[in-house]
Formats: C-alpha cells, sequence, structure tokens
C-alpha cells in the first residue's frame, strides 16, 4: 500500500491567543459540516477510502468469518416482576437486540416488546434503556434514530404491546423511577432549546415526576435541578415499597455527586423533602433501600476500591453508616445483590470478575459463587420480591454472552440461557502480562494469541484508559478473527481505568493524563522485548477517550507503531468543550478557560502536535456523521493535518459514516467496520488473512 494522492485541504491562518499562547487551528474551516467545501472534501476523502481499501485482500473471508463468529447472538439477565420476566436476545438473523417478555400466567411463550427493527427496517434506531414498573403493567423504554443518541421515550401497556404514552423527547440520560401502580414516574430530562439561557450549552437536566398520558410540557412536576448548574447529571431511584425516593447529582462527569433522600410517606411525590446524604463531598456514593428496610449505602468514600455500608434511611448521614463488606485492598467492589438468606458482592480483580458471599446482617464473608472462568461478571440480578436466586451475565474471550442462574440453598451454578447461536470458536491462549510504566508504575495487559504461535507477530494493541471505564475479558469476533489468523491481540488496562479502582482512575485524569499515554507506550514496548510482534508489525487501536490515547500516542511515538486505527476520536483538546458533550467532561481532561489547565491539555492535544516532514504511521480515522457525542470534526481536522505534514507513504484514510452515531449499530454496520479496519491493520502489518483458516476451532454448541 504505497501513498495516494490527498484531497486538497486549504491551509488558512487562523489562530487565537489564549493564556499568552498562540494557538494555529489551520483546518478550522472543516468544523463547519454544512459548508460546501467540507462537504466536497468528505466526498474526495469516501473515494479515496474506498479506492484504497475495498481491493485490500482477504476481505470476502474476513467478512465471511466475522459473520459466522457473530452468530452466536446475545442474551441478557432477566429483570422479573413477580412471575413476569423481561430480556433481551439477538439471534444471528437478527440486526438488533429485541426485548422479550415472558407472561407469569402463559404458557411461556415469548413476546417481543420492542424490535428496533419492526420500528426502522433501514437499521439505524436502537433501544437505549427500558424499565418496567413495579407490577410489570407497564414498560418505559427509549429509542434513537439515526445514532443521534437524542432519545425518545414511550410507554407501553405489557399486556398488549400498545403505546399508552410518549413520545416524550430529550432524555438521552433519562432513568426511570417508577411509583407503585405504574400510573406515574420520575425522570429526567433536558430544558427544551428555547428554556436555556442565550449563549450557553444546551445541557440543562431536570428531574420531573410524570403522569402516564400527561403533556410533558406543561404537566410535568418540576421536582428538582432548578438553579443548580447547567452540567449536572442526575438519577433519580425509588424503592420498591414506593417509600423512598433518592436523587444523585453530578457535576458532569466528575468522579463525585450529591445525593439526597426524601420519605414520601412523611411529604408527597409532587413536593418531596430531600434531606442530603452526601454533599460537597469528593466520591461517589449511591443508596438504595433494600425489602428490609435498611439503606445499604455503595460508595468510594473513604475506600477508593468502594464499599458496602448500612444505615438508617429515615437518619443516613455519613457518621452512621456501618461497613458491611469493607473495602479489599485488591478487588475493586463493583455490585451486590441481596437475597433471603446470604448477600452477594460482585468484585473485579485485576480485570478478572468474581463473586463472593456474605452473611447479610454482619456482612461476614461465607464463602464464593463458582464461576466458568477467568471473564466478566454482569450486574447480578434478583426478584425484587426476594428469594434464594440470583442471576447474571458472564463473558470472556472465547465465551460468547450467557447467563448462569446461583441457588443460594444448594450453592451451585448453572445456565440459564446461552446465547442462542452455535458458533465454532477458535482456541486462543490468554494470559495476563504485568509491566512497568516510565514511572515505575505496574500496569497489566491482557494478551491473546493463536496457541503454539511464537516469534514476532502482526498484533493490535488497545486501550482506552478514561472515565473510570474497566477493560474486561468479553466475546469479540473482530479478536477471534484477528487471533485466528495469526495476529496477537492485547488490551492493556491503563491508569485513567476503573481496573484498580478510584485512585487508578485518577492517576490518569487530568494533570495525570500523560500518565495514560505512557502506559501505553510502555505495553507496545512490552509486546517487542517479549518478541510477540515489532514495531513495523504493531497496530495500535482505540475509540472515543481511546481514539485521543492513539492520536496521542501516534504524535509522541511515531516510530514505535506501524498503524493506528482511530475511532469516533477527541483530538483538538484545545476546543472540544464547544463541540458534541464536550463540556460536561472538562473534570476528567480540564478546560481551556483555566491557565493552568489550558497548559494540560495543550501540552498533548493530538492535532497541536502534528509536525511537517515527520513519518508519521498508516492511520485510518473512522467517523459516524451522526455522532453527537463527541464531534466528528476532531477526525476531520487531524486527518488533514496528518496528510499535509507526513512524510511517508504510508496511508492516512478517513472513513466516514451516515446515520451512525458514538456507540450502538446495526450487526451488518458493525461488520462493514470490522471489515474495513481489520483488513486496514493486515495489510500494514503483513498478516495474510487470504490463506487463513480455523483448524483448531472448538465447537460453542448451545
Amino acid at each position: 500500500m504505497s501513498r495516494p494522492p490527498y484531497p486538497p485541504a486549504p491551509r488558512q491562518d487562523t489562530s487565537d491567543v489564549l493564556h499568552g499562547h498562540r494557538v494555529t487551528d489551520p483546518y478550522r474551516w472543516l468544523e463547519d459540516r454544512q459548508a460546501d467545501d467540507t462537504e466536497k472534501w468528505l466526498a474526495a476523502q469516501d473515494r479515496l477510502f474506498h479506492e484504497t481499501v475495498d481491493a485490500l485482500p482477504g476481505r470476502d473471508r474476513l467478512r465471511a468469518r466475522l459473520g459466522e463468529l457473530l452468530g452466536a447472538g446475545s442474551v441478557g439477565s432477566p429483570v422479573w416482576r413477580g412471575d413476569r420476566r423481561f430480556f433481551t436476545r439477538r439471534t444471528a438473523e437478527q440486526e438488533h437486540p429485541v426485548l422479550y417478555t415472558v407472561d407469569p400466567d402463559g404458557d411461556g411463550t415469548e413476546r417481543a416488546l420492542v424490535d428496533p427493527m419492526a420500528i426502522d427496517p433501514d437499521g439505524t434506531t436502537t433501544l437505549d434503556g427500558w424499565q418496567p414498573d413495579r407490577e410489570g403493567r407497564r414498560l418505559a423504554y427509549k429509542v434513537s434514530h439515526g445514532g443521534d443518541e437524542e432519545s425518545l421515550l414511550y410507554v407501553i401497556d405489557v399486556a398488549t404491546g400498545k403505546r399508552v404514552d410518549g413520545p416524550i423527547d430529550r432524555v438521552r440520560e433519562s432513568s426511570v423511577a417508577w411509583l407503585p401502580g405504574g400510573e406515574a414516574f420520575f425522570y429526567v430530562r433536558r430544558l427544551p432549546v428555547s428554556a436555556v439561557p442565550e449563549g450557553e450549552e444546551q445541557h440543562h437536566r431536570r428531574v420531573y415526576l410524570h403522569q402516564v398520558g400527561a403533556a410533558p410540557d406543561s404537566e410535568d412536576v418540576l421536582i428538582f435541578g432548578a438553579g443548580r448548574d447547567k452540567t449536572n447529571y442526575y438519577g433519580v431511584g425509588v424503592s420498591r415499597d414506593g417509600r423512598w425516593l433518592t436523587i444523585s447529582s453530578s457535576q458532569g462527569t466528575a468522579p463525585r455527586n450529591d445525593l439526597w433522600i426524601a420519605d414520601l410517606s412523611a411529604s408527597s411525590p409532587e413536593r418531596p423533602e430531600l434531606r442530603a446524604v452526601q454533599e460537597g463531598v469528593d466520591a461517589e456514593t449511591g443508596l438504595h433501600v433494600g425489602r428490609d428496610g435498611r439503606a445499604y449505602v455503595f460508595t468510594d468514600r473513604d475506600a477508593p476500591r468502594s464499599r458496602l455500608c448500612v444505615t438508617d434511611p429515615a437518619d443516613p448521614g455519613y457518621e452512621t453508616w456501618r461497613d458491611l463488606i469493607p473495602e479489599d485492598p485488591e478487588a475493586v467492589l463493583t455490585d451486590f445483590a441481596l437475597l433471603d438468606d446470604v448477600l452477594l458482592a460482585g468484585w473485579t480483580r485485576h480485570a478478572i470478575s468474581e463473586i463472593t458471599v456474605h452473611d447479610p446482617a454482619t456482612g461476614e464473608r461465607l464463602g464464593t459463587v463458582p464461576t466458568p472462568g477467568l471473564g466478566t461478571i454482569g450486574g447480578i440480578i434478583e426478584r425484587p420480591e426476594g428469594g434464594h436466586e440470583a442471576w447474571f451475565g458472564y463473558t470472556d474471550h472465547t465465551t460468547p454472552s450467557a447467563v448462569l442462574r446461583y441457588d443460594s440453598r444448594t450453592g451451585e451454578t448453572t445456565p440459564w440461557a446461552a446465547a442462542p447461536g452455535t458458533v465454532e470458536v477458535p482456541r486462543i491462549d490468554t494470559r495476563q502480562v504485568v509491566y512497568t510504566s516510565a514511572d515505575g508504575t505496574e500496569v497489566r495487559m491482557l494478551v491473546a494469541s493463536r496457541p503454539g504461535d511464537s516469534g514476532p507477530r502482526p498484533a493490535i494493541l488497545y486501550g482506552y484508559g478514561g472515565f473510570n471505564i474497566p477493560l474486561t475479558p468479553a466475546y469479540s469476533a473482530s479478536i477471534l478473527t484477528w487471533v485466528e489468523a495469526g495476529g496477537v491481540y492485547a488490551i492493556a488496562n491503563l491508569r485513567g481505568g476503573s481496573e484498580e479502582g478510584e485512585e487508578w482512575h485518577r492517576a490518569g485524569m487530568r494533570e495525570r493524563k500523560q500518565n495514560v499515554f505512557d502506559d501505553f507506550h510502555a505495553a507496545a514496548e512490552k509486546l517487542i522485548a517479549d518478541g510477540l510482534t515489532a514495531a513495523d508489525r504493531l497496530t495500535i487501536s482505540g475509540g472515543s477517550n481511546g481514539g485521543l490515547l492513539v492520536g496521542a500516542a501516534l504524535t509522541q511515538r511515531p516510530g514505535l507503531y506501524r498503524a493506528v486505527i482511530c475511532s469516533a476520536p477527541l483530538l483538538d483538546m484545545v476546543r472540544y468543550e464547544r463541540f458534541g458533550l464536550g463540556q460536561t467532561w472538562n473534570d476528567e481532561y480540564g478546560t481551556a478557560g483555566d491557565p493552568a489547565e489550558f497548559e494540560w491539555l495543550l501540552s498533548y492535544s493530538p492535532y497541536h502536535h502534528v509536525r511537517e516532514g515527520i513519518a508519521y504511521p498508516a492511520t485510518l480515522f473512522t467517523l459516524f456523521d451522526s455522532d453527537t457525542r463527541v464531534d466528528p470534526l476532531h477526525a476531520r481536522k487531524m486527518c488533514a493535518a496528518l496528510q499535509h505534514a507526513t512524510a511517508s507513504d504510508r496511508p492516512i484514510l478517513l472513513r466516514n459514516e451516515a446515520e451512525v452515531g458514538h456507540a450502538a449499530r446495526s450487526v451488518s454496520r458493525s461488520v462493514d467496520l470490522m471489515v474495513d479496519t481489520l483488513s486496514f491493520s493486515a495489510a500494514q502489518t503483513g498478516l495474510d488473512l487470504r490463506s487463513a483458516s480455523h483448524p483448531t476451532a472448538a465447537p460453542f454448541d448451545t
């Protein structure tokens, strides 16, 4: 693959003086998506991309194998309301997961409640969230169209499947908390544009009480949020008995929140008398009132790896909290579930999940829940009215999503629901490697490869490193296909994630963001030092915040990497707050409005560190035109800058996809994206996809 002729992109004399620095921005004109020049440039980039990538070898085989592996489908854990259960499943023939229910008095037949493809046969509608009421009679669900994530909220009657309410718009981040009876619920909604003060970003949110069937713009009752910061996110919950209302508030994605509780039996849902549980404290805390009447407080306050406390919901001040499950020095507490006779606690230990069993009164550890292997456990689900059973999702690198059932009376874990498809999964070896970063910090990395292979091989190194998000083992058609063909796939658990708790997160945010990039460079050096790959056979990959990661990596250490897959990235860190949801992330990154924080951002902002005459790695930007979270302008500007500056003949390409947003997409669109990114990586690193087969495949029969 040789350097292609790049579309013209005029460099304009645009700059700003910020805190005494002149910051140049020659491609600011590409911020305007609707401009004719931008449209022409994108069309030329699209032609260049297809001319370069569509003819790469092995794509047909790659597409077929990805389709086979994705044929496993997926299944979600059940949510119970009495004897009625709700769950999602996607078969090999379905583009999106479908929400089903099983009626309690029927013959066990499943009924589809929400099918995104029935709503929109084009496949651009996604199911964003759902919540049944306490009785299981009504269901609130959210959908978005064309990838914009601007969710619409509807309510249906579960027995008939007919809509009884909605749409309610502007509910992207809404959580729904039903009151008993299913006639009303609390939810979160953004203000309409007309109500947002002029010149401010449109991220003002409020908590409302909605009566089913009422007109939301005129009849909903404002419960909370007036006069508070415009970037606040809110969460709302109601105890099963309907007595206790909880409201949490965090500024943007800050790793801290305020928390209030109200006794609705002593006030009213329309005018709840909120009492602070935590306010102005640098910690994340949630509160759940259990069936036993106790308040269970899940918190990282004075416990960076989190702990579970109990208190009286009528007197929930910090001084009354009593440790039930204290902080573990090595594992991060992630979840809990209360059964009739035991308390279950979910943990992540160095990115691997486990569940422990405890006495519900004292917290004493009684044992562990058996799990199939070293993988990832989804949320632990119990029946709201109690019982001896719990359900949880499970996956690892070779196990498609499955649901397991734990019985506290026997201590046994048994399969409950498997992924609906039958696929041949290749045998791969996965090991956890410990390596040392630039400042001496030990970092872990999962490395997958084909059994028996040795010597430097084409490799993909993936990372994220931000927003307290962990990277844990999961079934992935792209990883399996790459490894099956003879490649190495590595996932680095960088600082900025939550694999080692909140301190690990904070070690990779704000002024310490360079730690994340150093961890990533060190991961690449470890793979090379161990003889698994070489610099000219290594692709790095990341999306969103991970796109920022690989953008910084390619500008800081261009000689360390052969190719880069940079997806839906943040790259202009001087102006990121002006677009998409950027304003809500300044606690994670810092704000360019503050002189000191501006210095942090400018020190690594990838767009501002592109230098002429450098031989940059081959780079493929993948962006999604309807992305309302991370504006595609970042990738457009960075692509133009690299195409202008690079001294290498390695291609710099841009893949632009319409009617797709930041996250969810249909299976067929996902396959198209994986074919393009994997074939690009293979061509650059020397992986021969044409002759790849899976002679060591093992049956995975569900």
